[in-house]
């Protein structure tokens, strides 16, 4: 008599990565729960940036979900685990995600919803498929949402767009998420994966010495101007980003630019 066949296993959430064209791509991966971030995976995220970081063959880094949903948010079976402080991990997270010295750009299909609008909001660019959902859900569960996470979301959206969607925790649709900022496209979902892979061959091409100025410039880190001119001092021979930029438009050629952060 043959022996049944054991229902197949739910696949273990994780994040998964791969590296092309000078593109990191990550992909949040639990798709029993709609991507939700378990505590392992926030636990894991910063140490894969810190990785991806130091690899000289990425240029540009993007965040996306499995299948067709980007991420639902905290596992909320998580939050009862003792001794597993998951906001505290979903801040570090998202701080490193922020902090990551390359472009990034989230790629939205689906429900983006609490910890997933918080990672989210702190790529650099967020494009959207048409239907997808955005809202952050603290109100829902009686949580205090993080100052920070707070603070950039107010910078994406306004306090008066970050107010509504923190008092009602009320998904809000494409149209309204790009008309209060806090997506940057609106595609057709069909389009999407083609319009981020051009955009971010794109992105990879240009000099990584301007990209890495202008987001600490934007991240307010005026402090760091005085590195910044030296960095651009450095550039301007013949060798240099800024000498190849010039030489490259006067001979209507792509530049090679070889500054690596």
């Amino acid at each position: 008599m043959e022996e049944p066949e054991p229902y197949p296993r739910e696949p273990e959430p994780r994040l998964t990565h791969s590296v092309a064209d000078g593109v990191a791509t990550v992909v949040i991966s639990n798709p029993a729960k709609r991507n939700a971030m378990t505590a392992g995976m926030w636990r894991a995220l910063p140490a894969l940036l810190d990785g991806l970081a130091a690899d000289r063959a990425v240029r540009a880094l993007v965040l996306t979900g499995e299948g067709a949903t980007f991420c639902a948010g905290a596992d909320i079976s998580s939050l009862r685990e003792p001794g597993a402080p998951v906001q505290e991990l979903a801040v570090r997270a998202e701080d490193a995600l922020a902090a990551f010295p390359k472009p990034t750009l989230a790629a939205v299909r689906g429900h983006c919803v609490g910890g997933g609008c918080q990672l989210a909001a702190a790529c650099d660019l967020r494009f959207a498929a048409e239907g997808a959902l955005f809202g952050v859900t603290p109100a829902k569960l009686g949580i205090v949402y993080p100052a920070s996470s707070t603070r950039r979301l107010v910078a994406l959206s306004g306090p008066s767009a970050a107010k509504y969607l923190l008092f009602s925790g009320e998904l809000i649709d494409t149209a309204r998420a790009l008309r209060t900022g806090l997506v940057d496209e609106v595609l057709p979902a069909d389009g999407l994966a083609e319009r981020v892979a051009g955009f971010t061959r794109i992105v990879a091409s240009r000099s990584q010495l301007t990209q890495a100025a202008a987001k600490e410039f934007a991240a307010g880190r005026g402090d760091r101007e005085a590195y910044w001119a030296v960095r651009a001092s450095e550039q301007t021979g013949v060798d240099g980003d800024t000498g190849e930029g010039v030489a490259a438009f006067l001979e209507r050629r792509a530049p090679r630019f070889t500054w690596s952060v």
